[in-house]
């Protein structure tokens, strides 16, 4: 006879499932763009438990679309090779031997990582970079930083024909550029907003270190209208680097993203207590669009 207290917790999961019905229905066909990054990048178990969740949202009839960071793992290489990297105004420089060690990592060595903890969980994904298909066509960003890219024209059709297929796209946020068969380096999160855009994905989650946005007494605001993010930019609620994922979400959902949140990627089955619940997860930013019912938090 099985115990009573493990009776209990089938009991509980049952529950758990019966109630995630009305958001499995609400999400069957719909895009879901993952940003992710952070320090889950570098922890297997981690790792482990973010593919498991992608493979899962796949299995249930969403079409995930992962794009992902790499920064620490650049560093190391560079480190590594004896190339100093110069800053201006907080950002790197990036010239061409550093943007050749961002290809080499994001590329390869983390996209390859990504695709395989998907594989390893029953899913079947596929590795991709902007620059196939060219998928992601940029310009310079700005001169002084080097081959560090704005995204100028998206050719999503690669991703559609992927996920149409029942494969889970990993895209690795490195681009081409409008001339010269040049090479850009694109920021994370603003690859995962422009693919997001490109594709007018029903969700965009960007997965940080953080749990969320905060308001000025340091809670976590857990819905936002676009106006009130800028005036929180404004007025310097939200400040340092939650400027750029904020001005991501806007630029977003102005390109046609229902809504975007930005949760913490260190919490387990964050994109699962998002997608999946009542309660939700970290910061959701969206125009008008209701959720099923209201956060109960």
């Amino acid at each position: 006879m099985r115990p009573q207290s493990m009776n209990r917790d089938w009991i509980a999961t049952a529950r758990t499932l019966s109630e995630a019905l009305p958001y499995l229905q609400r999400y069957t066909g719909a895009v879901v763009v993952v940003k992710f990054g952070g320090n889950a990048m570098g922890d297997e178990k981690a790792m482990a438990d973010f593919a498991r969740d992608i493979v899962l949202m796949r299995q249930v009839g969403m079409n995930p679309v992962v794009v992902h960071g790499g920064g620490p793992m650049i560093n190391d290489l560079l480190a590594k090779l004896g190339i100093v990297s110069q800053w201006i105004r907080g950002k790197r420089v990036t010239d061409q031997a550093t943007v050749e060690v961002v290809e080499m990592v994001l590329s390869g060595l983390v996209n390859k990582r990504i695709v395989q903890a998907i594989n390893d969980q029953g899913g079947r994904a596929v590795g991709i970079s902007g620059k196939d298909d060219d998928l992601m066509v940029c310009e310079a960003d700005d001169p002084e930083l080097g081959f560090v890219g704005r995204p100028v024209e998206m050719n999503v059709q690669v991703l559609r024909d992927l996920y149409n297929a029942g494969i889970i796209p990993v895209v690795a946020p490195v681009a081409t550029g409008v001339k010269d068969n040049e090479t850009f380096n694109v920021n994370g999160d603003t690859a995962a907003g422009a693919i997001a855009g490109a594709l007018l994905a029903d969700r965009l989650l960007l997965l940080t270190d953080v749990s969320g946005v905060k308001n000025s007494a340091g809670e976590v605001v857990t819905q936002m209208s676009p106006a009130e993010v800028r005036n929180m930019i404004a007025d310097g609620t939200i400040a340092g680097g939650m400027i750029p994922k904020a001005e991501t979400a806007l630029k977003a959902i102005e390109d046609g993203v229902r809504a975007v949140v930005i949760l913490d990627g260190r919490v387990p089955n964050a994109c699962l207590l998002e997608l999946f619940t009542d309660h939700g997860a970290g910061s959701l930013i969206r125009s008008s669009e209701p959720r099923i019912k209201p956060r109960s938090r």
